[in-house]
């Protein structure tokens, strides 16, 4: 009898000593997960911008306070102020009410930026879509009803077949556990597609911006030298007509008449060339707005319409990859290139998946809520890639997608440094050219003011008036082409320091 208790109660101290194990084992087991959890990292390395040039200046020696050095003053100078900050609405530096208004008006017609912004959009619902797939856990309810033959002989059991339905409904939760952080990069590359969808528009803006004001400023110098070589074109028919007539009374040759001819037909051609080129303009500044080009409320310009900006805030070269669109683009697609090999490398690590259901089953529809009819089940699965041979190839090929996004990152860098120093040697150079061809300018006017003090008193020929008057129009059309250059040079400048947009 006392043999029997002792070997009772040593079962019991077996049984609790391996359940005791068991419990260990378990609490082990659960601490492991519960580390993982806790310590769980982001797979694939955080960006790093690649090297690029930081010098102190854009061309090579400090610019200039004026943007023509030299010791001539410049006609109408404009000052390089460093460090200022750029409006974001620059064209009304140029105190042009039709410009304004016609850009504000392209900013709410124009179906590019319409199109830039539906991308923008779409960007945005992608990223919201997957982080409500990724984040939290997806809970689907549902509800069926079966019916089902069931033959005992499969079971090895005589009886005849019996049918029976049966209803379940119930509510099941899945989750994935990003431990290697993979969903993590997931979610970042589509946040940052976001991030260049709307440098993609803040660059949309400022083309658009930029390209109606030379759109507008281009007008204005077409419609001057239009009016410059009509000028010219009376002048020569005037003269053509007293050559004939000198032609008559013997005064003159043939060949005379002939040259003269021949000066007017070119003239009356790049007349013609000119109109084509002021209704092609109308036509693209109506495209640019918005409209067609036959629409009406397109505005015409003139020189009058436009004042050059004397001051434009330089922003220094260090800031300057803050403030261009292009080049936070650039930064973004790298930055999802990064994140992306990220996704490659967290594809190597182990994956857990979690699911749960709670329901209930019943043979009738009455029963499928009452009692005794719940169901439920938990499922954990940790899966870790052994053999996948196109893994290590998809790592290698979203590094070499890494390495070309860091590659066009240095390389829109450079080239907006180049952009820059672009704009500024044209800054200087066509202000001294203004200045000199205002120079000229001033200089045909005393020319034919005097020409014509001295046809006044008979010291001259009519002829020498003619003259005075057509050096006096190619004066005008070679200013024209000068001062459109000067407002163009300055339209530039805003875009290529970012125009404002951060």
């Amino acid at each position: 009898m006392k043999k029997r208790e002792r070997d009772v109660t040593l079962n019991k101290l077996n049984q609790k000593k391996e359940s005791d194990v068991k419990n260990y084992w378990a609490r082990c087991a659960l601490s492991g997960i519960l580390l993982i959890l806790s310590t769980g990292c982001v797979k694939g390395p955080d960006l790093k911008l690649p090297a690029t040039p930081h010098p102190t200046n854009y061309t090579g020696t400090s610019p200039a306070p004026e943007t023509m050095p030299g010791d001539r003053p410049p006609v109408n100078p404009q000052h390089l102020i460093s460090g200022a900050s750029i409006n974001i609405a620059w064209w009304h530096k140029f105190s042009s009410p039709k410009l304004d208004k016609l850009i504000e008006h392209a900013f709410k017609a124009s179906p590019t930026l319409a199109s830039a912004r539906a991308a923008l959009q779409q960007a945005r619902e992608i990223y919201g879509a997957q982080a409500g797939t990724i984040k939290y856990p997806q809970v689907d309810a549902s509800l069926g009803a079966q019916r089902q033959r069931l033959n005992p002989g499969i079971f090895g059991q005589t009886g005849d077949a019996r049918e029976f339905s049966l209803y379940n409904a119930d509510i099941g939760v899945r989750y994935n556990l990003d431990l290697s952080g993979g969903n993590h990069r997931a979610l970042e590359a589509l946040a940052t597609h976001v991030d260049y969808q709307r440098y993609e528009l803040d660059a949309a803006y400022l083309t658009l911006a930029g390209n109606i004001a030379v759109t507008a400023i281009s007008q204005a110098r077409i419609s001057a030298e239009l009016n410059a070589t009509q000028a010219i074109l009376h002048a020569q028919e005037e003269r053509l007509g007293l050559d004939r007539e000198r032609l008559k009374l013997g005064q003159a040759s043939q060949d005379e008449i002939l040259l003269m001819q021949t000066q007017l037909e070119r003239t009356r051609a790049g007349l013609s060339q000119l109109r084509k080129q002021y209704q092609q303009n109308r036509h693209l500044l109506a495209l640019l707005s918005g409209r067609s080009p036959g629409a009406d409320g397109v505005p015409t310009f003139t020189f009058r319409d436009f004042t050059l900006p004397a001051d434009l805030p330089l922003i220094v070269p260090s800031k300057l990859a803050r403030h261009r669109p292009d080049i936070l683009a650039a930064e973004a697609l790298l930055q999802s290139a990064n994140a992306e090999y990220g996704v490659a490398i967290a594809k190597l690590y182990p994956q857990i998946n979690l699911s749960g259901n709670l329901g209930s089953q019943a043979l009738t529809a009455g029963a499928l809520f009452g009692t005794g009819s719940a169901v439920w089940s938990l499922l954990g699965q940790l899966v870790q890639p052994l053999f996948h041979p196109g893994l290590p190839a998809e790592k290698r090929a979203a590094l070499a997608a890494f390495n070309a996004a860091a590659a066009n990152y240095q390389s829109v860098v450079l080239e907006s440094f180049r952009n820059v120093a672009d704009v500024l040697r044209a800054l200087e150079n066509d202000s001294e050219r203004f200045t000199a061809l205002s120079g000229a300018d001033t200089a045909s006017q005393k020319i034919l003011d005097s020409t014509k003090r001295k046809y006044e008193f008979g010291a001259v020929s009519y002829y020498d008036l003619l003259n005075a008057r057509q050096q006096r129009q190619q004066s005008k059309l070679d200013l024209a082409e000068g001062k459109a250059m000067r407002l163009i040079n300055s339209v530039e400048f805003f875009q290529a320091m970012g125009g404002g947009t951060q």
